[in-house]
């Protein structure tokens, strides 16, 4: 049986923000990207006792954007645009970074005060050369809001892009599809990818077979150019997030919370917030 896979990476464990636990497939040593997927960090599951819960306090960002989605917990996110916005479990951050924003995410006062389990995933996504230096933009979306396909045995949580007829709402700057797929014990589906995209999967709780061929719980794997793929989650059922983009073939150098095309460019963005000079402030 031939596989549909390119590659297949187990993900590892590492501590992230204030030292909140997270499972990260990329980047790792021999994979610095999946084009234009810079970082997907599953953040926890993890159970805080009253007053324990950490986060990422203030830090900067230019030439990507930060994704977050949360499925247990509570989280307030603020940010030099003069954003204030609490995340709820089902709800969604977009927040584009361009030219460059300062901003933290915390766990909420009431969940800090009273602890509980968080668990959520922050993507990373590399913005084109010519919108590196865009002005920085935040969007929220609640749980609500994302569209949604419920079949026989199967959910489908759309927080990007197009898949299964449905459509989100985030306004994308580098084009990509991001999905959560929620499937029943043996439940298969037939399942378009997104055409001219590369597309990927990673199961976070159970496993399934993509085509046949076993993708275990924890393994991001790399789809070859398919229109379609058959899914079977495993007796355990499975969660499963989709990722798919059109590469975008750029020269990429990134120090910690900067990434850009060039050393030159990486080392002004270092100076800029050394000098104060990252972000464009709101106006009063």
């Amino acid at each position: 049986m031939e596989s549909p896979f390119r590659r297949r990476l187990p993900s590892h464990r590492t501590l992230e923000g204030g030292g909140f636990p997270v499972r990260r497939p990329f980047p790792v040593p021999g994979c610095d990207q999946i084009d234009p997927f810079l970082l997907l960090d599953e953040m926890g599951p993890k159970t805080w006792g009253p007053g324990e819960a950490i986060g990422a306090p203030e830090h900067p960002h230019r030439g990507f954007e930060t994704v977050t989605y949360l499925l247990e917990g509570a989280m307030v996110h603020e940010d030099s645009t003069g954003t204030c916005a609490h995340l709820v479990p089902g709800g969604v951050q977009w927040m584009t970074a361009g030219r460059g924003v300062i901003h933290s995410e915390l766990p909420s006062a009431d969940f800090l005060r009273t602890g509980g389990t968080m668990h959520g995933f922050q993507l990373w996504v590399n913005l084109p050369a010519a919108q590196k230096m865009a002005a920085a933009r935040y969007q929220g979306m609640a749980p609500e809001d994302i569209p949604t396909d419920e079949g026989d045995g199967y959910t489908l949580r759309l927080i990007g892009g197009e898949l299964l007829g449905l459509r989100s709402p985030v306004e994308t700057t580098t084009p990509i599809t991001y999905a959560h797929l929620s499937l029943s014990p043996n439940r298969a589906l037939h399942l378009p990818l997104p055409a001219d995209q590369e597309a990927h999967l990673y199961p976070f709780e159970g496993g399934l077979t993509v085509d046949g061929v076993q993708l275990d719980e924890g393994i991001f794997g790399s789809l070859k150019a398919l229109q379609a793929v058959h899914l079977v989650a495993g007796p355990e059922g499975c969660e499963c997030l989709i990722l798919a983009a059109k590469p975008l073939h750029e020269p990429m150098v990134r120090y910690g919370p900067f990434v850009m095309n060039s050393r030159h460019e990486l080392i002004t963005a270092i100076e800029d917030y050394q000098r104060g000079q990252l972000v464009d402030l709101p106006k009063p």
